[in-house]
């Protein structure tokens, strides 16, 4: 009898990949001076916060939740960054998502450092009075600790426009007489939210995805209409990047969500996808469609595969199995440096997560803006400048990629002459390396500028 074939085990800790990252941009930062030290002042967070959230449920029990806030880096602005009502958030995790908002920021160049937060808790579970109960205690717990000019939330996984709204009305109750709206981003619009939140991190990662193409970046690949496309995850994400694809001419095939996936060859109606998912709760089971499983969407042969769902979802046990020419990661940290290996390896274009999902924090950032300026921004104003925006952040990562790989035995010769006693540099720059080289550049030069205190 064949013996079983061995596990691929690889380190899945998020905080440990994010570390992995960071440690491979280094080398091709502009200026090493003094990096020892700044390296551990950019990696570690500022501030870590654990607090114990005993809540009421509906039933009359007192349930107790743990409640995570991250702040990571905020050398060139407050923290940013989004709260997650998810059974998986963990410190480590949390500390992980803070320092990719970190360097997301600085990829698209907004005046913001990087946070995170989460309760540990099984939002799909919760009643509205229960999770409304949860966010309060949460907000009340944090105290001073999130504010319009030190820290600012924003939704994440099944957090929303109403939580926000809670989030917004339990610290104004706790700070009255001041101008508290810019709390918190991704608020309804008629509480002083933005037209094109919700849709704001797909169309960020579309936009990516259009100048990619456009700058000749993905070979045999020149544009969006009449590309094949994959997509895991239906929620937020997901769902928007389906639709706006589409729209724009490409044939979606395959999509999935949290109980399994679907595809057709001919291309999915996504409109009959989104009802049946309204209808059943899964995207599994719309007529007309076969069903794969919930990773099966990753490994369909596609010209773009977006994925949109949770953290290690291509890993070293599976990334040899995809067949995409772009890979663009709407989720944060689906893909592992195992697996990044792989696709690079396979001459799969990875678009990374700092850059291909950044659109919701710029989004974000246009919200803060608006709210300190009491203004309110039209739909069309927020689509074009995010245009922008991505548009030049996706340029200016390409451009340092092309840069590094041209000069790649120059930088090896640097690296060894500068950083003595250093790990040796072999492994070739991809976009990721590209996007984290042009981010904590960024970071470190406004601490150099800032300096030291006291």
């Amino acid at each position: 009898m064949p013996k079983a074939a061995t596990p691929v085990r690889e380190d899945l800790n998020p905080h440990h990949i994010a570390r992995n990252q960071f440690e491979e941009a280094i080398p091709y930062v502009d200026d090493l001076r003094g990096w020892k030290g700044v390296s551990r002042w950019l990696f570690e967070p500022e501030r870590v916060i654990k607090v114990t959230l005993p809540v009421l449920m509906d039933d009359g029990e007192v349930e107790i939740f743990r409640g995570y806030r991250v702040l990571h880096n905020t050398g060139r602005g407050p923290g940013k960054g989004g709260i997650r009502f998810y059974p998986t958030v963990d410190e480590d995790e949390v500390k992980a998502l803070a320092s990719w908002m970190t360097w997301k920021c600085a990829v698209v160049d907004i005046p913001f450092g990087g946070a995170k937060g989460g309760v540990e808790c099984d939002a799909t579970k919760l009643s509205v009075d229960e999770k409304r109960r949860i966010t309060r205690r949460f907000v009340t717990a944090l105290g001073e600790a999130i504010g319009p000019y030190t820290d600012i939330p924003a939704p994440d996984m099944y957090t929303d426009a109403d939580t926000m709204a809670w989030i917004y009305d339990t610290y104004a109750m706790l700070h009255p007489n001041a101008e508290n709206l810019g709390v918190v981003t991704g608020k309804p619009v008629d509480l002083g939210g933005i037209p094109g939140r919700s849709t704001a991190t797909a169309q960020g990662s579309v936009f990516v995805t259009e100048r990619l193409l456009a700058l000749g970046a993905v070979p045999g690949l020149s544009q969006i209409e009449d590309a094949v496309v994959a997509v895991q995850g239906f929620g937020n994400a997901g769902r928007h990047a389906a639709f706006i694809l589409r729209d724009m001419g490409a044939k979606v095939v395959a999509v999935s969500d949290s109980k399994g996936g679907i595809i057709r060859a001919a291309g999915l109606d996504l409109e009959a996808v989104e009802a049946h998912k309204k209808e059943t709760g899964s995207v599994v089971g719309t007529p007309g469609t076969r069903r794969i499983g919930v990773k099966g969407t990753l490994e369909v042969p596609c010209d773009i595969l977006v994925p949109a769902a949770l953290e290690n979802q291509i890993t070293l046990e599976n990334a040899d199995r995809v067949k995409a020419r772009l890979v663009v990661e709407a989720a944060n940290g689906p893909t592992t440096p195992g697996a990044d290996r792989i696709l690079a390896s396979k001459g799969i274009v990875l678009a990374p997560d700092i850059l291909a999902n950044a659109g919701g924090v710029v989004v974000s950032y246009f919200e803060w803006v608006q709210n300190l300026e009491h203004e309110q921004w039209e739909e069309s104003v927020v689509h074009e400048r995010l245009r922008t925006k991505m548009y030049r952040a996706t340029e200016q990562v390409l451009a340092t990629y092309r840069r590094i790989t041209e000069r790649f035995g120059e930088y090896q010769e640097r690296w060894r002459k500068e950083m003595p006693g250093a790990k040796a540099l072999t492994r070739k720059p991809d976009l990721r390396t590209a996007a984290m080289a042009t981010a904590v550049g960024r970071c470190k030069a406004a601490l150099d500028r800032r300096g030291v205190w006291p």
